[in-house]
């Protein structure tokens, strides 16, 4: 099974994160990897979503979690029966598709229940009360499993309950058998017996099987159809056709109606409970509009998931799109500090210190000898200026200035005046809609031994936005805070063109005597020359927060 790969970057992505992803993912197809797709998650920011339409380049797809879902493990298109369906062409379904459960569906294909073959043989075989004698089947059923004909009577559809009898003794001691029956429920099945045949006839059986391909006397046929005796001649001899008939019951004898259901939208971990702690030998999973998807069984929580993950610009499950832990994960490409997860195999792996994802990205592109296109050129080129501010952070290096002119020559743009158009198109707070999503569009999770707290950054030009949204966006970090469960929240409002950045902290007041900047207001720092939260700011809290 060839899987599906998707390149995602972290939760909240911000440029780097989703043009890295497209970018790589474009490589490895380029490079004969033909099933590889960009993903995200979470929707791009004002900024990236100005890139991408400039750029004429479709956003990737969105992935609101990837924990598996029982749909990632199911076989589809299963072996069902109906309910009228007798228990021969049963076990016939059971034998040619080598299954242990068999889902009875109505004429909608929705479940009605499941007939496990354990359970089956347990019903069948097990003599209960009246289970040696009794039948229940309807006479259709019954001519169609003994490949009968009818001489009388005809192929009645309703269910009966009929008491088996065999007649191959005198019809003295055959007559002494049935007497207490109601002729009603009697089925008589006998050879060429002409006297078992009369007195069959005579008591108004409701069903003569007569074996051996054998008939009866016309003069006790007539008096059969007079008397409303349903007569049917098979071929099978006696012994098989008794076999056969009690083959004729329908499904719905057998059916357990109780029985675990789960959609197929549902976490696989749901289907692992249901499977090991429900007792049941099988689980129905159903589409969205009831109908029988496939059936699960503890084999299937075995099965491989379809997808895997290639992991860029972050490398910490905290960051991660939900349930990567329980997915592969095949490669890391990022430029942040080591907090990777363990993996089960070796897999590549590399973070260079760079101001960029994007930058590594390019490097692959140029070591590779795979030239971009004019559009993966400029995106490589947008991912790298934002994450730089245009090359002003403190996190840029020589590598980023390097890449950066190498992909000005094959995007045929200018890295300052594309850079400035980047920032004034989508700066500041407005661009965002309401001012939690201009904290939470770049907002990342860090630990401070048991502290955790959560940074956000907002690029801006000047800062008079900001101080007429200051105690709205201060009451909104509060409450980010709290629905975060954070000892600390914090929002880096960052001046492009001075080099500022204003740091708006909420929680942990005795932060003010260690900050080390200047503190102008209540839970307000001025941090000049400070533009990077991996370079400058996370380094900084974790080391003031450590003293705490």
């Amino acid at each position: 099974m060839t899987k599906q790969v998707y390149v995602i970057g972290h939760r909240n992505p911000d440029t780097d994160s989703i043009a890295s992803a497209i970018a790589y993912a474009e490589l490895k197809r380029r490079t004969g990897h033909r099933h590889v797709a960009a993903a995200m998650a979470g929707e791009p920011n004002p900024q990236t979503r100005y890139i991408l339409d400039r750029l004429g380049i479709e956003a990737p797809t969105y992935l609101a979690d990837v924990h598996p879902k029982v749909r990632d493990i199911l076989k589809r298109q299963p072996v069902t029966a109906s309910a009228e369906m007798p228990l021969k062409e049963a076990l016939e379904l059971f034998y040619a598709n080598t299954i242990r459960v068999l889902p009875v569906v109505d004429a909608d294909g929705a479940p009605l229940g499941l007939v496990s073959l354990l359970r089956l043989s347990e019903k069948y075989l097990v003599a209960g009360t009246d289970r040696k004698r009794g039948i229940d089947a309807s006479l259709r059923s019954l001519a169609a499993c003994l490949d009968g004909t009818f001489l009388a009577g005809g192929a009645d559809e309703g269910v009966e309950h009929l008491h088996l009898f065999i007649g191959a003794m005198l019809e003295e001691s055959f007559s002494g058998r049935i007497e207490g029956y109601d002729p009603a429920t009697l089925l008589i099945m006998t050879g060429d017996r002409q006297s078992i045949h009369q007195s069959a006839i005579e008591r108004g059986a409701r069903l003569l099987v007569v074996t051996g391909g054998f008939g009866i006397d016309d003069d006790l046929l007539a008096r059969a159809k007079a008397k409303g005796v349903t007569v049917l001649s098979t071929p099978h001899d006696t012994a098989t056709a008794a076999w056969l008939a009690r083959l004729a019951t329908p499904l719905s004898r057998f059916v357990e109606a109780k029985f675990e259901k789960i959609g197929v939208a549902e976490p696989m971990e749901h289907l692992r409970l249901k499977l090991l702690h429900s007792g049941e030998p099988a689980v129905i999973a159903v589409e969205e509009d009831g109908t029988i998807a496939g059936v699960a069984t503890k084999s299937s929580l075995l099965s491989p998931i379809p997808y895997a993950l290639i992991l860029v610009d972050h490398n910490e499950l905290g960051q991660s799109v939900p349930g990567a832990e329980a997915v592969e994960i095949l490669e890391v490409i990022d430029h942040h500090k080591l907090g990777n997860p363990p993996t089960n195999q070796p897999i590549t792996f590399m973070a260079a210190p760079v101001g960029s994802t994007c930058t590594v990205v390019a490097s692959l592109y140029r070591e590779g000898g795979v030239e971009p296109d004019q559009k993966m050129a400029a995106l490589l080129l947008a991912g790298i200026l934002s994450d730089t501010v245009i090359l002003k952070s403190p996190t840029t290096t020589g590598r980023d200035r390097e890449l950066v002119a190498w992909l000005e020559e094959r995007s045929g743009l200018d890295h300052v005046t594309f850079g400035k158009d980047i920032f004034s198109a989508c700066g500041g707070f407005s661009a965002h809609g309401t001012p939690e999503k201009a904290i939470r569009s770049d907002f990342k999770h860090f630990t401070a031994g048991e502290t955790l707290f959560g940074v956000g950054q907002v690029e801006v030009v000047g800062f008079d936005e900001f101080r007429e949204l200051k105690e709205t966006l201060r009451e909104t970090l509060k409450a980010v805070k709290a629905a975060d469960r954070l000892d600390l929240a914090g929002l880096m409002v960052t001046d492009i063109y001075t080099e500022t950045t204003l740091f708006l902290a909420e929680g942990k007041n005795e932060l003010a005597h260690l900050m080390g900047y200047p503190q102008l207001e209540p839970h307000l720092y001025e941090l000049k020359g400070v533009m990077s939260r991996k370079k400058q700011m996370v380094p900084h809290l974790l080391k003031v927060l450590g003293k705490l």
